[in-house]
């Protein structure tokens, strides 16, 4: 994720802290300074922090270990000011399996929340503190309520929620995945417009909640649409194969001219019939600016970029090609450049096949 730093490795996973931990951290120690101007008071609210953001990476580890026992691998957990994250390579689509994967985070902090309660029962303390204050209070107490929230927070019925995953688990072990991630989707927006109505009384918090649930439901329903729509499709058929190539020895010159001529952004570069580069428009713009336009295109082209071959199927090429954080990739035939596989297109396609999909759903009907 952009903007992170890696503090370390567990259980052979990277863990990255996201540049604006810091500042909260900082605010924290700052707020509970400013109250008694004791400076015991800021170092304890921020080991608190941190010490919350230990159990949040806990929670993320009992996903991760899950998922792996599934044979899914995690890419790394980064911890954000709202969060963690943990980056699954994909999310399990038997409903067992990301059942599974789906509850094992809240059980972590049920875990977490006994282990802090017999703690409490063994020293004879109540488990419930007169004092609100978590950061103030008993620790072992703090953490039994701190892991409760977390455990109940992150079972609320709605996407990007793990409640959200395990409700659309339930659903997919009798209704087909796409219907089943709707109908969670939809739960999860119905619960966002109660959250914003009610903190709009007077709780922004739950305005800020309402929004992060209305857009993640959003997002996974889109995501398992496309998913669902590029399935079983191989990479040629929603390839470009009307396209121009460069050659090396041409100039940043003739590139815009292509660009200008037709709709083609980014550019194969062969030699011979073989595949050496890739000159993508922000190369071309680049180039121009530094190098003048009767530079090379091999002077600017770029030589590690994703290919993909015309038989592979689109689900893989699209998260590749997303992943590249590029809007190109050249489609290979026995190393021959056959055709272009672009965001745009595949946006198009899409649109082409929700549109033949709404129509035998209207013949059906």
């Amino acid at each position: 994720m952009k903007w992170s730093l890696r503090i370390g490795r567990l259980a052979g996973i990277d863990v990255f802290v996201h540049l604006t931990f810091p500042l909260l951290l900082a605010w924290i120690g700052l707020s509970y300074y400013l109250e008694r101007r004791v400076l015991a008071d800021a170092f304890g609210a921020i080991a608190f922090v941190i010490l919350l953001f230990g159990i949040v990476v806990l929670h993320e580890l009992g996903h991760a270990l899950t998922a792996r026992r599934f044979g899914i691998p995690t890419r790394d957990i980064t911890l954000l000011p709202i969060g963690g994250v943990a980056r699954l390579e994909k999310m399990p689509e038997e409903p067992g399996q990301e059942f599974l994967v789906a509850v094992a985070g809240p059980a972590v902090n049920v875990a977490l929340a006994a282990v802090c309660a017999a703690l409490l029962f063994g020293l004879g303390l109540p488990l419930i503190d007169e004092s609100p204050d978590l950061i103030t209070g008993n620790p072992l107490r703090s953490l039994l309520w701190v892991n409760i929230a977390l455990a109940v927070f992150n079972m609320i019925p709605a996407f990007p929620m793990d409640g959200g995953r395990v409700l659309r688990a339930l659903l997919a072990m009798r209704l087909d995945y796409v219907r089943a991630t709707r109908i969670a989707a939809t739960i999860g927006q119905s619960l966002a417009v109660a959250f914003g109505f009610i903190g709009l009384m007077g709780n922004p918090l739950l305005v800020f909640i309402a929004l992060f649930v209305w857009m993640g439901a959003a997002g996974e329903s889109q995501v398992v649409q496309v998913r669902h729509a590029l399935g079983g499709v191989p990479v040629r058929a929603a390839m470009i194969v009307d396209f121009r190539r460069l050659a090396p020895d041409e100039t940043l010159r003739d590139a815009a001219g292509h660009v200008l001529a037709g709709f083609q952004q980014d550019f194969p570069v062969v030699d011979r019939s073989r595949l050496v580069g890739l000159l993508t428009r922000d190369d071309l713009v680049r180039g121009m600016a530094a190098e003048g336009p009767n530079a090379r295109v091999d002077a600017v082209m770029r030589t590690e970029f994703e290919t993909i071959s015309a038989s592979d199927m689109l689900e893989p090429a699209y998260l590749r090609l997303q992943a590249s954080g590029l809007r190109s990739m050249p489609v290979l035939t026995a190393g021959t450049v056959v055709g272009l596989l672009t965001l745009e297109n595949l946006a198009e396609f899409l649109m082409l096949q929700t549109a033949a999909g709404r129509r035998q759903a209207v013949r059906r009907g």
